[in-house]
């Protein structure tokens, strides 16, 4: 079996990396620091993506790739399966993860103490912070597909955690 790394020193880069890039690198420019995120995560995705299909056939279609991200792949980097894909047969793709493991540890400070209009303000923050981590991972799916010969764009939805909707749209 291949090398692996321990979960908590992934989480801490992880969080360090987003925390560098939104708060010293582009502390007022968010979408630079999520581009430059979303670029480190493609190159990862791009390397980790040769690494695990040397010994592969090409894939014959945009469907056989995208099952590979969901069962093989993703099995590798989060020890479990996407949850749920669903597909318009068109282009677009939903991977569905309902635990998504760099989400799980993130806390939501809601102090009894706030008011409503404060838990109303953090709950929004949180979701930006969150949102932040979720260039990553969303650059890793871009950089692996992008190595397998399919160009697309990635984008993710949190609005209900811990699940994570990553939506993969196909270039044509």
């Amino acid at each position: 079996m291949g090398r692996e790394v321990s979960e908590s020193c992934i989480d801490s880069l992880l969080t360090e990396m987003v925390s560098t890039y939104c708060n010293r690198f582009y502390a007022n420019k968010p979408e630079l620091a999520a581009r430059r995120i979303e670029a480190i995560g493609y190159q990862v995705g791009h390397q980790l993506s040769e690494r695990y299909t040397l010994e592969r056939p090409r894939f014959s279609d945009h469907l056989e790739a995208i099952k590979f991200i969901c069962k093989d792949f993703w099995s590798v980097l989060f020890k479990k399966q996407i949850d749920n894909l669903k597909t318009n047969h068109r282009g677009t793709f939903v991977l569905q993860d309902n635990r998504f493991r760099w989400l799980t540890r993130m806390s939501i400070d809601l102090s009894p103490k706030n008011g409503a209009s404060e838990e109303a303000s953090i709950m929004a923050d949180n979701k930006g912070v969150q949102s932040m981590h979720l260039y990553f991972p969303c650059g890793i799916i871009r950089g692996a597909l992008s190595n397998l010969g399919i160009p697309c764009a990635v984008s993710a939805d949190i609005s209900n955690l811990p699940a994570c909707s990553f939506v993969v749209r196909i270039k044509a």
